[in-house]
């Protein structure tokens, strides 16, 4: 059997992933696309393996994007952000302390111990702690970090090192916890956090989520692949489980506009260096 002409790659952060790209594949086989996917246990390998030019496109982390943009110049190439999900589009992370808590604005947390999701999470770690720093107070000198590494490797996909955070807070066995909105939102509604036990101190400002990427260079087959995502139909039955599935209700062509606040996180917490080579000493996907 012939390779099929056109490969994505995704990281298999959660056994729905199997699901919806089995889906994909199918609908966008019945357009007369010739697609497959592959999956990776990690966004670092990902990456690598799109500037390669091993796969087409990648469906990658804000973070995946920051180094495939470092990455890229060094194979005498650049990338692209080919389309995003409606809800990957002018994201905020949050600060939270519990309802009770006499801390009212970021600097009432010098001395105190602040939680975060894992080494590598964009929305609960790299962003949050940046924006406190911004305002003067650094993790480890002005603050006691708590981090919860679950799911290494994922960017954050793995929610389950934000959730701790989150649960350690209601535990109060610390005094703030960083996370993003709509997960702070969630985890009222799930009952990580009792409804009204918690407070906003800090919110960043609003960034971008993930995106398609592909290698900037002229393409047939990458033009359509993006018409094809661009024309998904949410009021398609076919269509509408996978988009739930995936979360969101259209694709939108892609932007590289929002990810200024993580690009000077990573630069500022030392994650990658300018050439995309992993600098942080405690990360290992």
């Amino acid at each position: 059997m012939a390779a099929p002409s056109f490969v994505m790659g995704a990281v298999a952060y959660d056994p729905k992933v199997v699901t919806i790209w089995d889906g994909f594949r199918t609908w966008l086989r019945d357009q007369g696309f010739d697609f497959d996917f592959v999956l990776y246990s990690n966004y670092e390998r990902q990456v690598e393996e799109l500037v390669a030019g091993r796969i087409q496109a990648a469906w990658n982390s804000p973070l995946a994007w920051v180094r495939a943009a470092r990455l890229a110049p060094r194979a005498g190439t650049r990338v692209e952000a080919l389309t995003m999900r409606d809800t990957d589009l002018d994201l905020t992370s949050v600060v939270v302390v519990r309802a009770d808590s006499p801390v009212t604005e970021p600097a009432g947390l010098r001395g105190r111990v602040v939680a975060t999701g894992a080494v590598d999470s964009p929305q609960a770690t790299l962003i949050p702690l940046a924006h406190l720093a911004a305002q003067g107070l650094r993790a480890g000198t002005d603050f006691t970090l708590r981090r919860f590494d679950v799911g290494v490797g994922l960017h954050g996909d793995h929610i389950g090192g934000e959730r701790d955070a989150a649960v350690a807070l209601a535990r109060d066995e610390v005094d703030a916890a960083c996370m993003i909105d709509a997960n702070h939102l969630l985890f009222a509604r799930d009952g990580t956090l009792a409804p009204g036990s918690t407070r906003i101190i800090a919110q960043t400002a609003p960034y971008d989520h993930c995106n398609m990427t592909v290698v900037a260079s002229p393409s047939v087959l990458v033009a359509r692949f993006g018409e094809l995502l661009l024309a998904m139909d949410y009021a398609d039955p076919a269509v509408r489980p996978l988009l739930d599935l995936e979360g969101l209700t259209r694709w939108c062509p892609g932007r590289a506009s929002g990810y200024g606040a993580l690009t000077a996180a990573v630069d500022q917490l030392g994650f990658y260096d300018g050439a995309g080579v992993i600098t942080a000493a405690d990360y290992r996907p």
